[in-house]
């Protein structure tokens, strides 16, 4: 795949060593591409979307496109984990419940998929499950639990280099540039310049920043970039099973919550957070603080539906959402450009499969749905339902 004469660096530079850049990698230098990961912090920092060893993996949306794509996804998690011999994914299930979760469409969905399921009443839930409360009927399924992101992250890029990839940290990139006859692009570092067959944009909260002054057709959406709040809770009696995974919406919020994997600190607490909940802030502008009233709105919660908690968290952290206008992905090309960010809080569990969809523009292999194309972000672009 390299050009004749060697007239370039390399095939492809990923910028941004997350989950998303890292599966690239994974997926590009397997197929034989010459591969260059560039990311601006070092390994396993935790300042953008992909730190952390507790991320929600399920197969259950009330989207019935995501339902069907976590399908492809759970393959190639299991492909990363058999190629690696890790494992990234804990299966301990999922519920959904909720007046607006949707459940009868979350139920379609699953059926639709071939996925097995169960719905039980709110007192088989809590039968099921002492210590959580429940008041609608309740979806269950068990193709779903948690993935460690951080794990996979390290695991992606160590079978990128398996297969000959480079992957250089502290390497923070002060441009990109097009060729005039878009057949390649050129990537700075200062004052030093990478010549590029195609270059891939995985840097989250960056994008914005990276594609200034770059023509694209259509333009890129407004970027909502929130500072968002998790904490973890100690159980009351850790000798019971884990808990699912579990997501509930009713009027006035959406929480989720899982096990808390490492970041607890016992490997037992469960993580609880709001989503969609947090302050606007910027790549660069996070302060990392605890907001107050974001705080008593999950201690309330905690209280009222998670008796099987202690009420008072063991610690708290911040993480960022990079949010497209829809909630919907943005994974597209632009001449030698493929722009691959905004997972609006619940991209995680794809990783794999986005790097399969980055590969396939790079290679003209493949097809990405056209929901994640960066003209299906323009104006009057439909909401969707992807939590």
């Amino acid at each position: 795949m390299r050009p004749a004469g060697g007239a370039l660096d390399h095939d492809v530079v990923v910028i941004g060593a997350g989950l998303a850049g890292a599966a690239t990698a994974w997926q590009a230098a397997g197929r034989g591409l010459n591969v260059l990961v560039l990311e601006q912090f070092g390994p396993e920092h935790a300042r953008g979307s992909s730190h952390g060893s507790a991320r929600i993996v399920r197969r259950a949306y009330a989207d019935a496109l995501y339902t069907q794509l976590t399908g492809r996804a759970f393959e190639l998690w299991r492909e990363a984990e058999l190629a690696a011999g890790a494992t990234l994914l804990n299966h301990l299930g999922a519920l959904d419940f909720g007046p607006d979760r949707r459940v009868d469409q979350i139920v379609a969905n699953l059926s639709g998929a071939g996925v097995a399921h169960e719905v039980l009443s709110p007192t088989e839930a809590m039968h099921r499950w002492p210590g959580m409360v429940f008041d609608t009927p309740v979806v269950h399924h068990s193709e779903a639990g948690t993935v460690d992101a951080e794990t996979a992250v390290t695991t992606f890029l160590d079978l990128a280099r398996g297969h000959g990839a480079q992957v250089r940290f502290d390497q923070p990139v002060t441009g990109v540039s097009v060729a005039s006859n878009h057949a390649s692009a050129t990537v700075r570092l200062g004052e030093q310049e990478i010549r590029t067959r195609a270059v891939v944009i995985t840097a989250g909260a960056w994008l914005p920043d990276l594609t200034r002054g770059m023509v694209l057709d259509p333009v890129l959406p407004e970027l909502a970039i929130t500072q968002e709040q998790t904490f973890h809770f100690p159980r009351t009696d850790p000798s019971q099973d884990p808990w699912p995974s579990t997501i509930h919406a009713a009027e006035g919020f959406e929480i989720y919550h899982l096990s808390g994997g490492r970041d607890g600190g016992s490997g037992l607490d469960r993580k609880v957070a709001e989503h969609h909940h947090g302050r606007p802030t910027s790549a660069t502008g996070r302060d990392g603080l605890i907001d107050p009233a974001g705080t008593e709105r999950v201690l309330a919660y905690v209280r009222r539906w998670l008796p099987g908690l202690h009420p008072e968290p063991a610690n708290a952290t911040t993480c960022l959402y990079t949010t497209t206008p829809t909630q919907n992905f943005l994974v597209d090309r632009i001449g030698p450009v493929v722009l691959c960010s905004a997972c609006s809080g619940h991209g995680a569990k794809f990783a794999p499969l986005i790097g399969e969809w980055t590969t396939a523009l790079l290679t003209g292999t493949g097809r990405v749905p056209e929901r994640f194309a960066l003209a299906a972000h323009g104006p009057g672009a439909r909401r969707s339902w992807s939590l």
